[in-house]
């Protein structure tokens, strides 16, 4: 299946003080999946964006089957045979799973009437097909992320799209369901289908892609066979450095403890959770999709209701009753989903990093600006931010900036211990170093992290000590000497015996 379905031949896009993309040429043949792999801001989502019509290149031109073709917005591409699974994901939480798998697209009968009976039939037979248990008229607020991401897929696909869009569709996904997708990539690849696959786990891209391009700067590095190249290659491609360490950890010197949790429990949510972290030291919470941690770390920081259970912070239990009590205590949280709880989307780079701190910043009924934007200013310096400027809106900084935003505005509040809810996800290689080198920085200042992840490389290479939880429950900690992905699974799936 060597032949080319599409085509992307010297496309160019300028924003305000930035040049996005410059004479882009790549191609993507039929029935294969051509990962797209670059730091964020390389301009991988960019690209997607023209392709799909919701930004207009500036120059250059799209070919699908060897015909210019000039897509004006995405239900054009739509017409042109061109799905999307977006990122972030796009869903109405109070319809229903059928009013969102067809969305934009509801099928009329010859009154020219909603045909509710197809869409009802349809629905089903998908629901059936990909094996999922929900009903048609569950509202999708009652589904998880990774249930959405899901529906997401089969959306696109359904569509019977001939080129399928994928910008980090394992995000959100338990293992379980990567296979699932992994196996419809494989049905979708036998009927000819183009894959275009964006995603930051090189795992993944080695595991399915048939060609890599590499992204830099808004330039095509290279576009080559995904046999002929191997992760470093495509690392060092990426970042235009190799990256000889990837996890920065250096030895802090490790203090007193500084938060305890004890006997933490909610009905239905965790139990009995015990857990300390000293100064200096990076603690880790490890475990799978649903074990409780996220749940636990928002209770702990105020967000969250608990039933038993007390937080002392240097030795003195404290009520942290709203996220304002958990600031008061020096504690903060950067939360899971940067989306949800994290930006506030229409407003600058600086309202979002001082945000937490304006209190610091308001004298006499007024907001002191010039003292905001100096510290604000000095703490982007520190975290490297890269934006064209203080006043950009934070939703066009690509997801690593964010994130370094984000960090920024829990920093200013000058906290003593810092809960890192998946602190590295949906971002790059070269972004995640940078981050890795910050949360090093903020434990030598004699600060404790607790940071949640799922990606147990990246536990293994920072923390001091790992939490594992399972159904609700702390199912073991282990030290340095101990780390290894197989001790960590088995706590995780509650092979090893409780700690």
């Amino acid at each position: 299946m060597g032949d080319v379905k599409m085509r992307i031949s010297g496309v160019e896009k300028s924003f305000p003080g930035v040049k996005a993309l410059s004479n882009i040429e790549f191609s993507v043949r039929k029935g294969t999946v051509h990962a797209l792999c670059g730091e964020n801001g390389a301009g991988k989502s960019t690209l997607m964006k023209i392709i799909m019509g919701l930004y207009k290149a500036d120059k250059g031109q799209i070919y699908i089957d060897d015909q210019p073709v000039d897509i004006r917005n995405p239900i054009q591409a739509r017409e042109y045979g061109i799905s999307m699974i977006a990122q972030e994901l796009n869903y109405v939480p109070e319809l229903s799973v059928e009013e969102n798998l067809f969305l934009g697209r509801l099928p009329v009968n010859r009154f020219g009437k909603i045909d509710w009976k197809k869409v009802r039939r349809e629905t089903i037979r998908f629901l059936e097909e990909e094996k999922l248990p929900y009903e048609p008229t569950q509202k999708l607020k009652t589904l998880t992320v990774s249930d959405i991401q899901m529906l997401e897929i089969i959306k696109a696909v359904t569509n019977n799209a001939q080129i399928v869009i994928m910008d980090e569709p394992t995000s959100s996904i338990t293992e379980r369901e990567v296979k699932q997708l992994f196996a419809k990539i494989a049905e979708l690849k036998a009927k000819g289908v183009a894959i275009v696959y964006i995603s930051h786990k090189m795992d993944e891209v080695f595991q399915i892609a048939d060609d890599i391009t590499v992204l830099r700067d808004g330039t095509v590095v290279s576009t080559d066979r995904a046999q002929d190249l191997d992760l470093d290659t495509v690392i060092a491609k990426m970042v235009g450095r190799k990256l000889s360490n990837v996890y920065p950890k250096e030895e802090v010197p490790i203090g007193e403890k500084v938060i305890e949790v004890e006997d933490f429990s909610q009905d239905g949510l965790f139990e009995d959770v015990n857990f300390y972290a000293r100064k200096g030291e990076i603690v880790g919470f490890a475990g799978l999709v649903g074990a409780g941690r996220t749940e636990v770390m928002r209770t702990v920081f105020g967000l969250d209701p608990h039933k038993t259970g007390t937080v002392k912070i240097h030795g003195k239990p404290v009520e942290i009753k709203s996220a304002g009590d958990g600031i008061k205590n020096r504690l903060v949280m950067l939360s899971e989903s940067r989306r949800d709880d994290g930006i506030v989307p229409v407003r600058s780079i600086q309202e979002n990093a001082s945000l937490a701190s304006l209190r610091q910043y308001i004298y006499g009924g007024y907001t002191h600006k010039a003292k905001e934007k100096k510290e604000v200013k000095e703490m982007f310096e520190k975290m490297n931010v890269k934006a064209p400027s203080m006043d950009t809106e934070i939703s066009k900084l690509s997801g690593g900036n964010q994130q370094k935003v984000l960090l920024a505005r829990w920093m200013l509040c000058d906290p003593e211990i810092m809960i890192l809810d998946e602190p590295t996800r949906g971002i790059d290689v070269g972004a995640k170093y940078e981050i890795y080198k910050l949360i090093t920085d903020i434990v030598k200042e004699n600060k404790s992290v607790i940071m949640v992840s799922s990606e147990l490389p990246e536990l293994i290479g920072m923390c001091d000590r790992i939490y594992i939880m399972c159904q609700g429950r702390i199912a073991g900690c282990i030290t340095k000497e101990e780390f290894s992905q197989e001790t960590i699974m088995r706590y995780a799936t509650g092979v090893a015996d409780r700690a």
